[in-house]
């Protein structure tokens, strides 16, 4: 029997319970957990902002968690070359990519390669969205009562 090597990536910025739970599901997997902390600059032209938490502490993060035994910054916009470097056949995703153009993409390019994808459900009570904009809406208040 081959080793499972997983991979799990996200930005994991204002780390929360879903980004707890993705990484345990994974572990439970795999017999060797690789979680993929997407870089700042990747963020920013993916998902037009970057982290409130930079890379380095991000890194720090996930890399204590006792059921991640490796952290490493994933800079490549193509998962293959993010496969060629870290070398693992089991690729974890959330659920809403699953049957859209780009997951079924995904899908076809690890197939060709040997990597399993596998989907989990999307923690919907909490995100880092979420906690975002509870923090702005904060910051405005503050602001506004400063200036009055």
């Amino acid at each position: 029997m081959s080793t499972r090597v997983g991979y799990a990536a996200g930005a994991f910025d204002l780390f929360h319970i879903g980004h707890l739970n993705i990484l345990r599901q994974a572990k439970g997997q795999c017999d060797f957990l690789i979680a993929g902390v997407v870089s700042d600059e990747l963020c920013l032209a993916t998902k037009g902002r970057r982290p409130v938490v930079p890379l380095v502490e991000r890194l720090e993060i996930v890399s204590s968690i006792s059921f991640v035994d490796r952290a490493v910054a994933e800079t490549h916009t193509d998962r293959l070359d993010t496969w060629k470097e870290a070398g693992f056949n089991v690729f974890f995703k959330g659920e809403d990519w699953r049957g859209t153009p780009k997951g079924i993409r995904l899908e076809r390019a690890f197939a060709e390669v040997g990597v399993e994808v596998v989907y989990f459900p999307y923690t919907v009570h909490t995100s880092s969205t979420a906690l975002r904009r509870t923090l702005e809406a904060i910051a405005a208040s503050a602001q506004r009562e400063a200036v009055h």
